[in-house]
């Protein structure tokens, strides 16, 4: 059974995902940019293509969404497995993204959109305006030849994708996290994380302090800044002038939506998602 690690884009599901990586996956739980391996995106380009799922069909493989998870679960019952999305929930002609059959639920990780802006057109390389127009309609994200190896995902705009994860919240399958809390207070928003998984994977896991504490210290902003310029991060993209990757550890922490952000486009942002954004406490 799946639990999904789900957000709109840049909202912390990297910074999450690996803590998770970290602690689940490794004796120490000291953090390298392989243990990602262990949870992966979905829907992934080169799963669908493994598992036999033909990927040369946009619609064939939305159809095959629910197939393709029921095969992953298929393949060792037994085994946590967690997913990394940023789809929304919202089913397409027809199709569902999952089902409480092969989903045990999902930890949906949100952030202030106008900080979202601000790391997205980094990311990306675009301007603000031009993320503000893919955050505000039901945007559709990266393709077979993305360096990811990510099939098209259906986003959804920020508050779409908020909106439609909270499904699960109708049967206790539903922990949300907000990204400026897991920065404020790593350990105890993490531990309630862990705390999540136990009790809808009715499986044990243990708070190892020394290994917890090595999780903290190795996921922090400033360690990962420094291991993406030390080694390679296959997440960044690269400029498409120079072929150089982008700084996926960027702002972190200094990302100031409300100082770095023209004052018109903010203001444009707190009128169009002010119901989630005051529901959040954003505003």
């Amino acid at each position: 059974m799946i639990i999904w690690l789900a957000s709109y884009p840049k909202s912390g599901n990297t910074y999450l995902r690996s803590m998770l990586s970290a602690y689940l996956f490794s004796e120490n739980g000291k953090f390298n940019f392989d243990l990602l391996k262990n949870i992966n995106q979905f829907p992934n380009y080169y799963l669908f293509r493994k598992l036999g799922f033909d990927v040369t069909d946009e619609l064939n493989v939305i159809k095959n969404y629910i197939n393709i998870q029921e095969k992953i679960n298929k393949l060792d019952a037994k085994k946590l497995r967690i997913l990394k999305t940023h789809s929304s929930l919202h089913s397409i002609n027809g199709y569902s993204f999952t089902n409480l059959k092969n989903s045990l639920g999902v930890i949906y990780i949100v952030r202030d959109p106008r900080k979202v802006i601000i790391s997205y057109a980094n990311h990306s390389q675009k301007s603000f305006d031009e993320i503000f127009k893919i955050i505000s309609q039901k945007s559709i994200f990266g393709g077979k030849n993305d360096l990811l190896n990510i099939t098209r995902i259906h986003g959804g705009s920020w508050s779409s994708n908020y909106q439609s994860w909270k499904e699960f919240k109708k049967f206790n399958r539903y922990l949300l996290i907000k990204y400026e809390d897991l920065i404020k207070n790593p350990q105890k928003i993490f531990i309630d994380v862990l705390n999540f998984i136990e009790l809808i994977s009715k499986s044990k896991i243990p708070i190892n302090d020394l290994k917890l504490n090595n999780t903290i210290d190795s996921t922090s902003f400033n360690k990962m800044q420094k291991l993406e310029s030390n080694e390679e991060f296959t997440e960044s993209l690269p400029f498409a002038k120079n072929n150089k990757r982008v700084k996926f550890f960027k702002y972190g922490p200094n990302n100031d939506g409300k100082k770095l952000l023209p004052k018109n486009l903010r203001l444009k942002i707190e009128e169009l998602f002010k119901e989630e954004m005051e529901e959040l406490g954003y505003l």
